[in-house]
């Protein structure tokens, strides 16, 4: 008996969806990202108006002070969409567990002396709480932003902000033995701690402001870009030949992470900078504002941190911070409009 196995080639009608095609201008092979982003966000047949809140529709662009032409002219450059962005995320997890196993075998945070672990919960673990803050925002964002381009973004950030304070807690883990009594003394320093009641108290603020573009600018560029490098950068520096090059180890996840992050939340800003001069206005005096908001609040912690060298350390921080805002369009104090 003979079997014949014959293959058929079978032509596709359409290369990508019509929405798709739409955008594309011709019914061409789209990317995932774009089939997964382009024109998902719900607009019709809505059949009320939240009672919450009901001079808005369910999803209304009027939520914010931003006015786009098309909200699909925000781009993510990592073409993050839920297939990119979990494979990525599962193997940044599987290093930090590594990394984490490897600290917890060697017992370099545990061994340390009773003043080096309260200096580490002291300037470390609070920041449990400040990402579970940037969670809240980012969560806000996602609900009242308008378009899947920035709305699927906002969101992905929401959960990493979930992991980044699961990472926190467990350097806490790490310098108790897991007994979690490093937790609860952290989350003392956030609601009492004199240094760090400013940060807590910007954050709040945050909570009750209303614009979530405004909220979206004041949290992923303004207070990242400063909280980020003061601790990940400058206080690693810092804290290294304590616990002997471990805690750079520890906390690998959150520099790569800022630094693939800003990307999104920079062009994200530029987009919105560049559709118009009263864009740029309004969101110029947003980071004015919340530029101006975060130097304050942190102003307590860098003298406890850095000391005498808290202004040098935090001038260029700042000076960064508006290298970076320069460059996508925003007009920064002292500069031309």
């Amino acid at each position: 008996m003979q079997v014949d196995i014959k293959t058929s080639n079978i032509k596709q009608l359409r290369n990508t969806f019509s929405h798709v095609a739409r955008r594309l201008g011709a019914d061409k092979p789209a990317s995932r990202y774009q089939e997964a982003t382009f024109d998902m966000q719900s607009d019709t047949n809505f059949h009320y108006r939240p009672i919450w809140d009901p001079q808005y529709d369910l999803y209304d662009t009027a939520r914010t002070a931003i006015k786009m032409a098309d909200w699909y002219s925000f781009k993510d450059p990592r073409q993050y969409y839920y297939g990119v962005y979990t494979m990525n995320r599962a193997k940044q997890q599987d290093a930090a567990e590594k990394q984490f196993e490897f600290a917890e075998k060697r017992g370099v945070f545990f061994n340390l002396s009773e003043k080096e672990k309260e200096h580490l919960i002291f300037a470390v673990l609070p920041l449990r709480h400040y990402e579970w803050g940037a969670n809240m925002n980012n969560c806000f964002c996602t609900s009242f932003g308008y378009g899947a381009a920035i709305t699927q973004a906002t969101m992905y950030n929401t959960m990493d902000r979930l992991g980044l304070a699961q990472y926190v807690s467990r350097l806490g883990l790490l310098l108790d033995g897991n007994t979690g009594d490093s937790l609860e003394v952290g989350k003392q320093h956030w609601l009492h701690t004199h240094e760090w009641q400013e940060l807590r108290r910007s954050m709040e603020n945050l909570f009750v402001t209303k614009d979530w573009f405004e909220v979206f600018l004041a949290q992923n560029f303004v207070m990242d870009g400063l909280v980020y490098p003061m601790f990940y950068k400058h206080l690693e520096t810092r804290l290294n030949p304590m616990a002997g090059q471990t805690f750079s180890m520890c906390t690998n996840f959150m520099q790569e992470w800022f630094a693939e992050t800003q990307r999104w939340v920079d062009s994200t800003i530029k987009t919105a900078v560049d559709e118009s001069p009263e864009n740029k206005e309004i969101l110029s005096r947003w980071f004015d504002i919340w530029m101006t908001e975060t130097t304050r609040a942190l102003q307590p912690l860098m003298t406890a941190l850095f000391a005498e060298e808290a202004a040098s350390i935090f001038m260029q921080i700042k000076e960064d911070l508006l290298v970076r805002a320069k460059k996508i369009g925003l007009k920064t104090p002292g500069a031309p409009a």
